[in-house]
């Protein structure tokens, strides 16, 4: 599990996790039904990615996103 903090870290973790599946960002974002230009965006950190294409994005690359209560 990763904590997020910024959206960084995010685009570090879809980046990472492209490249170790041997997708380009082209192919990702065929996958996806996105273009390249938000997949490069989501992967430079840029702060208002839309939220649903994220979620789905992650989820192609097999991710779950959870969001949880801090100190609990």
């Amino acid at each position: 599990m990763t904590k997020v903090l910024e959206t960084r870290d995010i685009g570090s973790i879809i980046k990472s996790n492209r490249n170790k599946l041997g997708l380009s960002q082209s192919k990702l974002a065929d996958i996806c039904g996105n273009g390249v230009r938000f997949i490069s965006d989501l992967e430079n950190g840029k702060p208002t990615m839309q939220i649903g294409k994220v979620i789905d994005t992650l989820h192609v690359l097999g991710f779950d996103l959870y969001v949880t209560k801090r100190g609990v």
